[in-house]
C-alpha cells in the first residue's frame, strides 16, 4: 500500500488532494494547525468513502523548528516509506482576522511559514529519503508555489506572494539537484483556484480578473489541482523530475489585464 503526507490537509487544495490520493490508494497522514475541525471533516470524508482507509492525524506549527522535526519523525515512525509528500500548507493572510494585518505583519507571517516551514520540512524528509534509499523506492515530494512567482503581479498582493513563492520555485529546484535519482522532487504552480478567498470573490472584479487572464476562461477548482498533483505522484509521471508545472487553464499575457 503507498502512502502519502499531505500538509495543509484542513480545507482547500490540501483536503482536496488527500481526498483525491485516498481514492487512488494511499494511506495518508493528514496534517494541520488551528483548523482541526477541517481535518477531522477531511478524514470523516475519506473514511466515507473508504471505511478501510488508515489515517493519522497530525497537528504542527510548521513555523517552529522544533514542530516540524516531531512532524517528520511522527509520520516516518507510523510508516517507514513514504511515497509522496506535499507540502500545501501556507499561511492564510486574505481572510479572517489576518486580511486586517498590516504589510510587515503579512509578510512575517508567509516568510515563517510557507518559505522557512516549506525549506524546513523538505529538508528533513530529505534527510529520511537518503537514509532509507532504494532503487525499488524512488519516493515524490511536491511543493506548491504561484504561477505568477516569477513574472510578477502589481499591488500588495504581487508584493506579498511574488517573492514568497519564487523562493520555494527556486528551492524545489535546487532540492531536486540534491537529491538527484533518489527522488522525484517538483513544484505545482496554481493560477487563480476557487479556495475560500476565492469563493467571497465569484462577482467581484478580482473574479472577473481570474477568468480573463485564463485562456480557460473560468477559475480553477481545487480538484483541477488535486488531480494533478496526483498525477505527479503516479507512476505514469515518473520521468517528470525537477519541474515547474502550471496548474491556470493557460495563463494570458500581462498586456490583457
Amino acid at each position: 500500500m503507498s502512502v502519502a503526507v499531505v500538509t495543509g490537509s484542513s480545507s482547500g487544495i490540501g483536503r482536496a488532494t488527500a481526498i483525491e490520493l485516498s481514492a487512488r490508494g494511499y494511506d495518508l497522514v493528514l496534517h494541520g494547525f488551528r483548523n482541526l475541525s477541517g481535518l477531522q471533516e477531511t478524514a470523516r470524508e475519506i473514511r466515507s468513502k473508504k471505511p478501510s482507509a488508515k489515517l493519522l492525524l497530525v497537528t504542527a506549527d510548521i513555523s517552529q523548528p522544533a514542530a516540524c522535526h516531531e512532524f517528520v519523525t511522527a509520520s516516518y515512525g507510523w510508516s517507514e516509506s513514504i511515497d509522496a509528500w506535499i507540502n500545501i500548507a501556507g499561511a492564510d493572510i486574505l481572510t479572517g482576522h489576518a486580511a486586517e494585518k498590516n504589510f510587515e505583519s503579512k509578510l512575517q507571517q508567509l516568510l515563517a511559514v510557507d518559505v522557512q516551514g516549506t525549506i524546513r520540512i523538505c529538508r528533513l524528509v530529505a534527510e529520511q529519503i537518503r537514509a532509507n534509499a532504494s532503487q525499488e523506492n524512488r519516493p515524490c515530494l511536491i511543493n506548491i508555489g504561484w504561477d505568477q512567482a516569477t513574472i510578477g503581479m502589481e499591488g500588495e498582493p504581487g508584493q506579498l506572494f511574488c517573492p514568497t513563492k519564487a523562493a520555494i520555485h527556486a528551492f524545489t529546484r535546487s532540492l531536486a539537484l540534491d537529491l538527484g535519482k533518489l527522488a522525484r522532487v517538483n513544484l505545482i504552480a496554481p493560477g487563480w483556484i476557487q479556495t475560500r478567498w476565492g469563493a467571497e470573490h465569484i462577482e467581484s472584479y478580482w473574479g472577473q480578473r481570474a477568468c480573463r487572464e485564463s485562456l480557460s476562461a473560468r477559475w480553477g477548482s481545487v480538484q483541477d489541482v488535486a488531480e494533478a498533483i496526483s498525477w505527479i505522484c503516479s507512476d505514469q509521471a515518473a520521468f517528470i523530475n525537477s519541474q515547474v508545472i502550471e496548474v491556470n487553464g493557460g495563463l494570458k499575457a500581462h498586456q490583457d489585464r
